[in-house]
């Protein structure tokens, strides 16, 4: 089976309309530990990732990847924008080198989840949306070729942003509250998971 081009101008339509319409909630999670712009600045990103739907979608898979980091890059501004950046980049990089979708998702993925650790400088438990992307990442791996594999990502990525409120950050502007950042999910934790379960409500047909 191979991911078809249709399938993946859904899937990015999708993804990114849900950040959009998660904007209020994405502003309203980063006034409370961060500067308050993570919901503004997706939305900024995500439209023109949008507005250039149409050609991405006329591209082979890893260079839309690759257009999608580069956009989010030039439009999304702050830390996200480089950290979701290097994730799309190295995902469509991973796509260059003899890999497939769906087959090599984990792959494909961890490629991604490797590039937003490397430019962050950040690990598990440092209260990031890396504390999203590797819970899926490890789901993609051991649950590969299941049935459930779609819904369990997408449970996955729920329970893990949750996980991120009693954390304290010690990463990023939420670092600079120390134990006052607790209590508060991260707002790069929850677009993390919009972006997840966007995915798999588009593959499961329930977008």
């Amino acid at each position: 089976m191979s991911l078809q081009p249709e399938t993946f101008k859904s899937l990015v339509r999708v993804a990114a309309e849900r950040v959009i319409a998660s904007a209020p909630e994405l502003t309203s999670l980063d006034q409370a530990i961060g500067d308050g712009d993570h919901g503004y600045n997706m939305k900024r990103g995500f439209e023109a990732v949008l507005g250039k739907l149409d050609a991405i979608s006329e591209q082979p898979f890893d260079e839309a990847l690759k257009t999608i980091g580069k956009t989010l890059v030039m439009t999304v501004g702050g830390a996200s924008g480089p950290l979701y950046g290097s994730f799309f980049l190295a995902a469509g990089e991973a796509l260059s080198h003899d890999k497939h979708l769906p087959e090599d998702i984990a792959d494909v993925f961890g490629s991604g989840v490797n590039a937003v650790s490397a430019r962050g400088r950040s690990h598990v438990g440092e209260k990031t949306m890396l504390d999203v992307l590797v819970p899926v990442l490890e789901t993609l791996k051991n649950a590969a070729g299941q049935s459930d594999l779609i819904a369990r990502v997408s449970t996955t990525a729920a329970e893990a942003v949750e996980r991120t409120a009693p954390m304290q950050a010690t990463k990023g502007r939420a670092s600079f509250l120390g134990p006052r950042s607790v209590g508060h999910i991260d707002p790069g934790a929850r677009s993390s998971c919009v972006l997840v379960q966007a995915v798999c409500a588009s593959l499961e047909g329930k977008q």
